[in-house]
């Protein structure tokens, strides 16, 4: 079993636009991205790594990746990537350098991969699905032959990161169009695991949350720009201007795993209106 504890820090839906005036749900991503990685930078206690939970872009192009690229390429610890809705696994493959990882499926429009730190293990799943369910995820059955694989009873801690929640979340809005299409299905494939399972955490709805199923715990975290709100009678997608952007800050140790929701202050307030330059 490790001794040494792992820290990595949880970020999420940067939503980068294709230049530096872009602005969505009445902010601009550029300029939190900027700050964010200054403020890890600066964290009392350095992580071990970054994860990005997906969504690095809005709209797929070599001018937001190339934007993207460029600020993260600032982070003084190595950064891995998880596929968004909003992005495309050839294009992160691309743009975005990543740290040591071994990749589990051959398709290079894929990103499914491993990678250990200090004796603790950590698996990145690839559920963006087709355009037509869009914004809904999918895990293809090759990458649940993965999951099966790697969610065993024995073997070392382990941590999963995904772009979408797999579990409803009782709001009708994000239940009706946020999961993972088969994600109780995977949930299934991962409850082998559970006693050495540190968490699953993803992105995709712009708000810290936790949700605790059969002895698994799943964790969003906020993201750098824009939150949303998922109250119990939200019918339709809001956003919460009153919920500042964040990160997540991940304590692994050998017998618990601490979560700090951490947020910060904006520099740069709202804009007039959404540009999409």
């Amino acid at each position: 079993m490790p001794i040494e504890p792992v820290y990595f820090a949880h970020i999420s839906d940067t939503h980068l636009g294709p230049t530096e005036g872009y602005a969505r749900h009445g902010y601009p991503p550029l300029p939190y991205a900027r700050q964010m990685v200054e403020i890890i930078n600066q964290l009392p206690t350095r992580p071990h790594f970054v994860i990005h939970t997906g969504d690095v872009v809005t709209n797929p192009s070599d001018e937001a990746y190339q934007l993207a690229a460029d600020i993260f390429a600032d982070l003084q610890v190595p950064i891995y990537y998880v596929t968004g809705n909003h992005d495309h696994a050839c294009d992160i493959r691309r743009y975005l350098p990543m740290g040591p990882k071994t990749d589990c499926l051959s398709d290079p429009c894929v990103l499914c991969y491993t990678f250990e730190i200090k004796g603790y293990r950590f698996l990145v799943l690839d559920g963006r699905g087709p355009d037509e369910i869009d914004p809904h995820g999918l895990v293809s059955e090759e990458q649940m032959e993965v999951v099966r694989r790697e969610a065993t009873a024995d073997g070392p801690p382990l941590t999963v990161f995904i772009h979408y929640p797999l579990l409803r979340m009782n709001s009708p809005w994000m239940d009706a169009h946020m999961q993972v299409v088969n994600g109780e299905e995977l949930h299934r494939a991962l409850l082998p695991a559970r006693e050495r399972l540190r968490g699953v955490f993803h992105g995709h709805v712009h708000m810290p949350m936790q949700i605790m199923r059969d002895g698994i715990l799943y964790v969003s975290t906020a993201s750098t720009f824009a939150q949303f709100t998922a109250w119990p009678h939200d019918v339709h997608v809001q956003t919460d201007h009153d919920m500042p952007p964040g990160y997540g800050f991940i304590h692994l140790l050998p017998e618990q795993t601490i979560i700090h929701q951490q947020a910060f202050t904006r520099k740069i307030g709202r804009v007039a209106a959404d540009s999409w330059e």
